[in-house]
This record gives structure tokens, C-alpha cells and sequence, in this order.
């Protein structure tokens, strides 16, 4: 196992919950709602699907349907998209709207998982490539930068900047590529069965993690280093 691909959200890190979203971009356009009104919205939005990261929609709009399937492959899609999950829910102020979708994109909108420094770092020490392989509509290197991780990081395969999302294989081929790791050699580790399981078409190893709140999984990922260092042990044992 020469390198390992992690996915972003529900991975290596969370994103904050949609009332903590909601209240942040409230604060910071100057807007006040009584409680009762902030609660109520929170959980329309959760309803909506609206905060990417979070939960999906309980039901996609007949008129959002063919961007939902496809939102990952162009920022102008994801922001349309999610926009126009939260345009379903009313809000006091027109602008809230594309301030809520530009607060998730902030790194403090976003938390690593406990374990998530300490398995990118010992992986660095052993000389494995790490690459990140992300649906995503933005460019989350700055996430990664301000949570002090990016210097783990060898490559990003991020579907809007190639226009192809998970499980299509070339995303994670083109990780593979950039990193020079051989498919069969590579483990991806991810929390989403079918987009993360992509990997396995190209030979991958494939490991899950549960998507849970950073509280709730303190030591998810240590598994990693058991899996690279037990292919390593077989390798040499050859």
C-alpha cells in the first residue's frame, strides 16, 4: 500500500451543524430573529438539504432534480443547487441565501475529526502519499491550510475542477496519477458506500468510516494505519 486517498466531508472532517450555520450567518449579516424563529428555520433548512456537508434533502424539487445529480461537477452547479434548496425555506432577508452558502466554504464552518492530524501525520512519517479525493463545488485546500493538515497532503481531486464526481473512476485516477501510486496499491477511505466505493473499479482498496458528529467518532481512523501497515507486512513478506 503505497498511498491512501481520503474523501472531505464526514471523513476527515464535519461540517458545523445547520443551526450553528444558520446562527453564524445571522450574526454575521447583522440579522436578529427571535428564537422560536431561528429554531424553526434550522430545521426547515435540515429538512431542505440546504447545508452541503449535511444531511440531503428529504426530497430534491422537481425543478432542482437534474442539479442535484450532477451539483459536484461545476461550482456554478453546487452553488445553484444548494441556493436553491435554501430558497425553499423563507427567510427574512434576500441575501441570507447565497451568505449561507458562502459561510460553509470558511474553514471555521468546518471541524476535523480527533484522530484526523494524528493518522495524516503518521502517515507522512512512513512515506505514504496521501491525496484527497472530494464531490465538491469549491476549492477546500483552505480548509485544510487553516486546520494545519494541508502539509499532509500530496495532491486534491476535486470533482469541480475536473468536471467528473464520484464513483466515476477517473477521479480517483487522476489522485493516483498525481501521486504515482499504483490503483492496486492504493486504499480510499471514505464514508459514502457507493461514491467512495467507486475506488474499487480501479483495483483500490476501499475502507468506511460512519459519518457521525465529531464528538461521536474520536478514533474512527486509526484503522487506517493497521490497514497500511498490515499491507506493507504482506508486501515484504513476498
Amino acid at each position: 500500500m503505497i498511498a491512501v486517498l481520503f474523501d472531505f466531508s464526514g471523513t476527515l472532517f464535519r461540517i458545523e451543524s445547520t443551526e450553528s450555520w444558520l446562527r453564524g450567518t445571522l450574526a454575521e449579516t447583522g440579522i436578529a430573529l427571535p428564537e422560536a424563529e431561528i429554531t424553526a428555520a434550522a430545521t426547515a433548512l435540515e429538512v431542505a438539504g440546504a447545508l452541503p456537508g449535511g444531511a440531503n434533502p428529504v426530497r430534491v424539487p422537481e425543478e432542482l432534480a437534474g442539479r442535484w445529480a450532477t451539483r459536484d461537477e461545476s461550482a456554478e452547479l453546487h452553488r445553484a443547487t444548494y441556493t436553491g434548496l435554501s430558497r425553499q425555506v423563507p427567510l427574512p432577508d434576500p441575501r441570507l441565501y447565497d451568505r449561507l452558502y458562502d459561510r460553509h466554504r470558511s474553514p471555521s464552518a468546518w471541524q476535523p475529526y480527533p484522530d484526523a492530524a494524528e493518522v495524516l501525520r503518521a502517515l507522512r512519517e512512513r512515506g505514504i502519499g496521501v491525496g484527497i479525493v472530494s464531490n465538491i463545488g469549491w476549492d477546500l485546500r483552505p480548509v485544510f491550510r487553516e486546520h494545519g493538515l494541508d502539509p499532509y497532503v500530496d495532491t486534491y481531486a476535486l470533482s469541480y475542477e475536473h468536471g467528473v464526481q464520484k464513483p466515476d473512476p477517473r477521479l480517483f485516477a487522476l489522485a493516483c496519477e498525481s501521486l504515482g501510486a499504483d490503483p492496486r496499491q492504493t486504499l480510499m477511505v471514505g464514508d459514502d458506500r457507493r461514491a467512495d466505493g467507486g475506488a474499487a473499479a480501479l483495483g483500490c482498496g476501499v475502507h468506511f468510516v460512519d459519518h457521525l458528529p465529531v464528538t461521536e467518532r474520536p478514533d474512527g481512523l486509526l484503522a487506517v494505519l493497521d490497514l497500511v501497515d498490515g499491507a506493507r507486512e504482506n508486501a515484504a513478506g513476498k
